[in-house]
């Protein structure tokens, strides 16, 4: 898959080199959830149909972001795990519009002159609620109407699952409450951070569970705090472990930043440094403060034998 950073408005070269007819799948896509992939397999369908490539145009950073609006906290699948999963998808080309003030002001006929005809896209494939240009004045029938007999467009109606509409902020709220299968029948897969193995406090070792602090690499939506079954993958291997997310209660009074703390099963090798994902698969209990670390220590052992029965018997 070839990634392309675009701004308004494109550059020559970045037309001379990829401007071309295509099929091009548009949104935000935060999530890549059930309702996204079916925006994308159409697209996909279609250009194979059409015997052209397949484009997925997508913006950085999010809308909300820049323009301060909402209740918006983080990403879902940050830039490099999007990248990952559309390439999983088949995409062959995927456009990263820079999202900033200027761009905000580009009104819906000015991002269809100069973006879309100007990579010649031949067909547009958006969602039921898609949106673009200047306050979101645009939606996907005006983009039809823009379009024209130069570009088709294709709508793809609301995805649902036991009668509910799959969304972003759906997710976002199911993370926040602790709802992980919620999370995983939307996402349809498990909810993933990655960063890097970092110092702690190295607390957890004196007490007979050491465990691998995790510096989030990018802006994450964070779940609730508490502790969860995880599975993680670090130097090429898949690992079970549980993962306290929080501000360890017991040990510290007003802390508002929340630590990732992983405990590997049956792992115990130096990995400062190294790269790790962790997959959440089951929320086991909210974080709570103990009466000291014999309590703690307890609990613990309860909660890794918890999650070590929840992953064996596990469907993911």
């Amino acid at each position: 898959m070839i990634t392309v950073s675009l701004s308004y408005p494109p550059t020559g070269d970045v037309l001379l080199q990829h401007a071309r007819p295509q099929v091009m799948a548009m949104g935000q896509f935060d999530g890549l959830h059930m309702g996204h992939q079916s925006v994308i397999r159409t697209a996909a369908s279609l250009a194979e149909s059409r015997q052209c490539p397949v484009s997925v145009m997508t913006f950085h950073p999010h809308p909300k972001e820049v323009m301060k609006k909402g209740d918006y906290e983080g990403y879902l699948t940050p830039v490099a795990e999007k990248k990952a999963l559309l390439e999983s998808m088949g995409v062959d080309v995927l456009y990263i519009m820079e999202f900033n003030d200027a761009f905000s002001r580009v009104t819906p006929q000015q991002f269809v002159d100069h973006v879309l005809f100007s990579l010649q896209v031949q067909t547009a494939v958006v969602g039921f609620d898609f949106r673009f240009g200047h306050r979101g004045e645009g939606d996907e029938g005006m983009l039809r109407e823009l379009g024209g007999e130069r570009m088709n467009v294709e709508t793809v109606p609301p995805f649902q699952l036991n009668g509910e509409k799959v969304s972003s902020s759906g997710i976002r709220n199911a993370l926040r409450e602790g709802d992980l299968a919620r999370a995983l029948d939307w996402l349809g897969r498990p909810y993933r951070l990655r960063g890097i193995v970092s110092d702690g406090e190295k607390r957890g070792r004196t007490i007979g569970f050491p465990t691998a602090n995790l510096r989030l690499h990018d802006n994450y939506v964070v779940p609730m705090k508490g502790v969860y079954a995880v599975r993680a993958v670090v130097e090429d291997q898949l690992l079970n472990g549980v993962m306290n997310v929080g501000v360890k209660p017991t040990f510290h009074e007003g802390e508002l930043k929340p630590s990732f703390e992983v405990h590997l099963f049956d792992f115990d090798r130096q990995i400062y440094g190294e790269m790790m994902t962790v997959e959440l698969c089951h929320f086991i209990r909210p974080e709570r403060k103990f009466s000291g670390v014999q309590e703690l220590v307890a609990q613990i052992r309860n909660d890794a034998d918890t999650a070590s029965q929840l992953l064996s018997s596990s469907r993911l």
